[in-house]
């Protein structure tokens, strides 16, 4: 029987539903931007034509906008936040150094710990910080063993997304889940409810990353060249208080030690003065050097300069743009093709400005003797390198965007001094949680503050931990999931999903809402996916008679299974830039994966709650 659609506000939630599942799978509009618009029209629609439900329950303003308050988006920011003092104080590179120590002594062996390792920490922590620390040490180690770097990444890269299914904490979906489904009467889960499910599934799934994936995946080139030190290409900008003005070429040159190789002066557009030893040095003079990220960086302090902004002639680094010396960051980063850096010169993309990073060196691996005379007009190809500086936010930000490869992301590293104690700190917080001691949210807000407190974190830090667009989707998602709930809209899709299941057993009902919700999410952002589906899920297991729990879970691991495409997650974006690989490598190795989750899944869900 075709279930009555509901009102009119009903339709138009619905209607507004479609069209933020369209937005939220286009590449070229941001995320955030599409969410927003989105939950501005849901706030002035409703604001326009009040609602008010057969049963009398309204919805408004405060009830779209409650999702700022939501205890699992805090959570989530939490955790995001202790995640991040893991970070700046390198308390996971001692775990990557032992890993690129063992693969160097048993590659398949190696291979298998990366991927355990990698599941493991994406249980508790944010994956996409897990790929960020794994990927240089697997490139490095490609680049050293001959062993394509294209046959790790995209199977450790999916470890994490595997991982992460396994616990409440593993991801934001997950928790987003666990909260919703809980706010509509279903009794919460505690942080590894579901996880005995879960890790079987994993194991299946680890097997063949590490057993079959490599050999599905073509020898693809990564666009790092090679792991020994890289000449860059610079200039120095001798400012007006330089302590080197009037100093002769021999002068500045013993001032390094005789470790500056000087290729040219430059003293206006296009005006070059001999290289002669008694040639002075006058304010406004542009030194154009070839030499390692270190020694450039150890030739500012030296010489009184600084190293020269790429993208605007009329100043250089030390002027107010630049980040203050204790958040200053260097990077490298590799230009790949289908970046925003491929074929575009430094002073006409605007990826740079737009982020806070100044360009100040090229690397041209395949030209190494060749001059540039002016770095901003470099047609980037490839391979190219380009070192830049800026803050360590802005650099993290560069990182999880995924459409570039920061190959080096600190020449100023991290204290290691607080990396026990930021471990411990993260331990606490998990054990607090798992026991029942605290719940997740009070245990995430007291690791923050006891991370802030206790220097392992800044509050620059924790706040560059957090992600607008993450925050953003979650808001309007949830706020789009009230409104189908109120409206009729949600038990209307329920409605029509079990016309369709219902003369099918409950096992193939569960299975197909499953796969349909790890479809969703190969398009769609995986929280909306997730939080649209919850209520769904509700509603198809009360009208089948059946448990909701079940189908809430597959909704969970659903929404978590983007193997199929490269724009589904966040890591398969990371991996795609650092392994040179094609959009169909993605679907090649993706498809049998989701094919052992779906099954594995979907099996242990009906054998665990009797649904056969």
């Amino acid at each position: 029987m075709t279930p009555a659609p509901p009102d009119l506000h009903g339709l138009a939630v619905m209607l507004l539903a479609v069209v933020a599942l369209f937005l939220f799978s286009r590449d070229r509009i941001p995320m955030e931007n599409s969410a927003l618009v989105v939950l501005a029209l849901l706030v002035v629609g409703f604001e326009v034509f009040p609602y008010v439900s057969p049963s009398g329950q309204s919805i408004g303003t405060r009830d779209f906008l409650a999702g700022f308050g939501n205890s699992a988006l805090i959570t989530i920011m939490a955790l995001l936040m202790c995640t991040r003092g893991l970070e700046v104080t390198g308390a996971l590179q001692p775990v990557a150094d032992r890993l690129a120590r063992l693969w160097l002594k048993s590659p398949t062996f190696a291979l298998l710990v990366a991927l355990l390792l990698a599941a493991t920490l994406s249980m508790f922590l944010n994956n996409t910080p897990v790929v960020a620390m794994l990927l240089p040490i697997l490139i490095s180690v490609g680049l050293r063993t001959g062993t394509p770097a294209s046959s790790m990444l995209m199977p450790v890269g999916y470890a994490t997304i595997v991982g992460g299914v396994c616990t409440t904490i593993g991801t934001s979906t997950n928790l987003l889940v666990v909260q919703v489904s809980a706010e509509m009467g279903l009794a919460p889960m505690g942080m590894f409810h579901f996880t005995p499910i879960a890790v079987v599934a994993a194991g299946l799934a680890i097997l063949y990353l590490w057993l079959v994936a490599p050999r599905l995946i073509p020898a693809r080139t990564a666009p790092m060249p090679d792991t020994s030190p890289r000449v860059f290409e610079a200039v120095l900008h001798v400012g007006e208080q330089s302590a080197v003005i009037g100093a002769t070429i021999s002068e500045l040159i013993a001032r390094t030690e005789g470790a500056m190789k000087l290729s040219a002066i430059e003293r206006g557009p296009g005006l070059f003065v001999a290289r002669l030893p008694s040639v002075t040095i006058r304010a406004g003079d542009r030194l154009h050097v070839r030499d390692t990220p270190d020694r450039l960086k150890r030739f500012e302090k030296q010489l009184d300069v600084a190293l020269y902004d790429a993208l605007d002639p009329g100043h250089a680094l030390a002027a107010g743009e630049a980040p203050k010396a204790g958040d200053q960051r260097m990077a490298e980063i590799v230009v790949t093709r289908g970046s925003p850096l491929h074929r575009r010169t430094l002073k006409t993309v605007p990826f740079f400005t737009h982020h806070g990073l100044l360009p100040v060196a090229v690397h041209r691996p395949r030209s190494p003797g060749a001059e540039v005379t002016d770095i901003g007009e470099v047609f980037l190809r490839a391979g190219d390198i380009v070192l830049v500086q800026g803050s360590a936010a802005a650099l993290d930000v560069i990182k999880r965007l995924g459409n570039v490869l920061v190959v080096d992301g600190s020449m100023d590293l991290p204290h290691t001094s607080k990396a026990p104690l930021a471990g411990a700190i993260m331990v606490s917080v998990v054990l607090l949680a798992a026991t029942g001691a605290l719940s997740i949210t009070v245990a995430a807000l007291l690791g923050v503050l006891a991370m802030v407190t206790s220097n392992c974190l800044n509050w620059r830090a924790a706040l560059g931990a957090l992600d607008r667009r993450l925050i953003i989707v979650i808001v309007t998602s949830l706020a789009l999931g009230r409104a189908l709930t109120v409206t009729g809209g949600m038990d209307y899709v329920a409605g029509l999903y079990v016309m369709v299941a219902e003369p099918w057993p409950t096992f193939v009902a569960l299975a197909g809402l499953l796969l349909v919700i790890a479809l969703l999410t190969e398009f769609v952002t995986n929280n909306a996916a997730a939080v649209l589906g919850t209520p769904v899920a509700m509603f198809v297991a009360q009208r089948l008679g059946v448990p909701p729990e079940p189908f809430v879970l597959a909704v969970l691991f659903g929404a978590n299974m983007s193997y199929l495409t490269p724009i589904g997650y966040q890591t398969n974006l990371m991996v795609l830039s650092a392994g040179g690989y094609r959009f169909t490598d993605f679907f090649r190795v993706g498809l049998p994966l989701q094919q052992i989750m779906w099954w594995s899944l979907s099996i242990l869900l009906a054998w665990r709650y009797g649904l056969f």
